[in-house]
């Protein structure tokens, strides 16, 4: 066993500043790496992230970098960028990057070009390093403040996975060990498409009734598109899936939760999109994902039925209605 003590998390956004400031206040040297200058700029000289995660102020120790060569020189990084740049930062990071250094990786989503879960990316960019993932309940906020949090670290190098699990877990952070990596992954990116939903049922006012339902179909069919691929029903039934599942289709603070209630409140897509700064995974995920479970025959309705509002210009409260009129079927 063993921790970590030199730790570069890659990205800026609200996920990995948030990840960045706890992993600070347990006393490791944190290095945060961003694309953009002035988040560099932000968190070195006001010690806060303005632009992704405003009002809260950050450990004073934790440094921030647009160098990836000096984010590289490290014990193990957080990969924390949106899934779809997950491939690119890689390609860039790989030739200043030891080939034995852990990546823990953070990003929920699939990949559009290729229909990869991240883990899969990763491994063909970055074959010979070992790989962890990071998922689990958390809203960015939340973890930045300290307040309570648990999640799933799922990896078949389980020492690794041991020592990750010491280095980021604290009283108010605990970390879950699992070896399912696909199930892991898989709960991660589909609760993005599913939260879009509820957030529509939440948007056009349907209750809380239908929200319920919601949730359990979905994780239906999260359940469905996992076992598909070999992950384990005991993962997606736990933080990574429907803890995340959960947390996500409940409060407005999820991106993809709001995108979906702006659609039933009447807004265009392209009206949403164009108005943010942050990532919701969701709208990216949902195409891909409807793209698999047609081509594999996995049944997966709601996933379908958002991919429809989102990218062919599926009219909402139609949609809707033809989900509630699908022949009835056991549950099972």
């Amino acid at each position: 066993m063993a921790i970590y003590n030199k730790i570069t998390v890659i990205g800026g956004g609200a996920w990995g500043t948030a990840l960045a400031a706890m992993v600070a206040r347990a006393g490791r040297d944190v290095l945060l790496w961003a694309r953009e200058d002035g988040v560099v700029t932000s968190i070195n000289e006001a010690h806060e992230n303005k632009d992704f995660l405003p009002g809260i102020s950050l450990p004073q120790s934790l440094k921030a970098t647009g160098d990836l060569g000096r984010a590289a020189a490290s014990d193990v990084l957080l990969m924390v960028v949106p899934a779809q740049f997950v491939r690119t930062i890689a390609r860039d990071l790989k030739p200043y990057l030891k080939e034995s250094t852990p990546i823990i990786l953070c990003a929920k989503g699939i990949e559009q070009s290729s229909g990869k879960l991240m883990n899969d990316v990763l491994t063909e960019v970055l074959p010979k390093s070992p790989l962890v993932v990071l998922s689990g309940p958390t809203f960015a906020r939340e973890v930045a403040l300290g307040m309570p949090s648990a999640v799933t670290i799922a990896s078949k190098y389980q020492q690794i996975a041991q020592n990750v699990a010491e280095t980021l877990g604290q009283p108010t952070f605990r970390p879950y060990l699992s070896r399912d990596v696909i199930g892991a992954e898989v709960g991660g990116a589909v609760k993005n498409v599913l939260a879009v939903a509820c957030g529509i049922v939440a948007g056009l006012e349907l209750g809380e009734n239908a929200r319920a339902a919601l949730i359990a179909r979905g994780l239906a069919e999260m359940v469905r598109f996992g076992e598909s691929f070999g992950a384990k029903r005991e993962t997606m039934m736990g933080l990574c899936g429907l803890g995340d599942l959960i947390l996500t289709c409940s409060s407005s603070q999820s991106r993809n939760m709001s995108l979906g209630m702006a659609l039933g409140q009447g807004k265009s897509v392209d009206e949403i999109m164009s108005g943010r700064i942050s990532v919701a995974e969701g709208y990216h995920t949902a195409g891909i994902l409807a793209e698999i479970a047609e081509r594999e025959n996995i049944e997966m309705p709601i996933a379908g039925a958002v991919n429809e509002i989102l990218h062919n210009s599926g009219n909402v409260k139609e949609i809707v209605q033809d989900l509630m009129n699908r022949p009835y079927v056991s549950e099972l």
